[in-house]
């Protein structure tokens, strides 16, 4: 069984978390049945961006990066506070220790700012939040990342991505690096996508 590590701070955007939790939802029960998703945030209860409560499985205190196989992080709002947890000294060290043990590592939008943040992305190709208002891509230039233009980036065992829409294919990219292209193919075709 492989296990997928879903860091959440509090702020973050439930879509962003639920298409992690419904890929390999769909693929522990209707793919090659080899994965199991944990959630895991700093606190015992975390708001979404939009207001709604959430009960991470454990704590980050409690994680032991040896047993996972792979870390996905959704992005968030600075307006809910999403930066207070993903720029936290203790959620950046879970992203050092995975890139330590070169396990892959996706995130959505900007939570690749906490992936700058950490360091892993010095000198890496990434992409964050794109919309042209907006100031994420300058903030992880000065990260050290190589911003890239495109709606995915794929930089060895990170995936970085550019807005929300592109969640599940961030989602599908990571059970891809965790199974198989045919697995993939057919959790797509029962999940309705053609």
């Amino acid at each position: 069984m492989k296990k997928i590590l879903l860091l959440l701070a509090n702020g973050f955007e439930a879509v962003e978390a639920s298409v992690f939790t419904d890929v390999f939802g769909w693929n522990k029960f209707e793919g090659d049945g080899t994965t199991q998703l944990v959630t895991a945030g700093l606190h015992p209860k975390l708001t979404c961006t939009w207001n709604f409560t959430v009960t991470p499985e454990i704590l980050v205190s409690d994680i032991n990066v040896k047993e996972f196989d792979a870390l996905a992080i959704p992005g968030g709002f600075e307006e809910a506070n999403f930066y207070e947890d993903a720029y936290d000294e203790r959620f950046l060290q879970v992203i050092r220790e995975f890139h330590e043990m070169g396990k892959p590592i996706a995130s959505i939008c900007v939570a690749a700012l906490s992936l700058g943040k950490s360091g892993i992305l010095e000198g890496k190709k990434a992409t964050t939040y794109n919309h042209p208002s907006s100031i994420r891509k300058a903030q992880l230039r000065e990260m050290g990342a190589f911003v890239q233009d495109d709606y995915i980036v794929v930089d060895n065992n990170i995936i970085t991505s550019s807005n929300p829409s592109t969640g599940f294919d961030v989602s599908f990219l990571l059970l891809e690096k965790l199974t198989s292209i045919e697995n993939v193919k057919q959790v797509k075709d029962l999940m309705g996508f053609r």
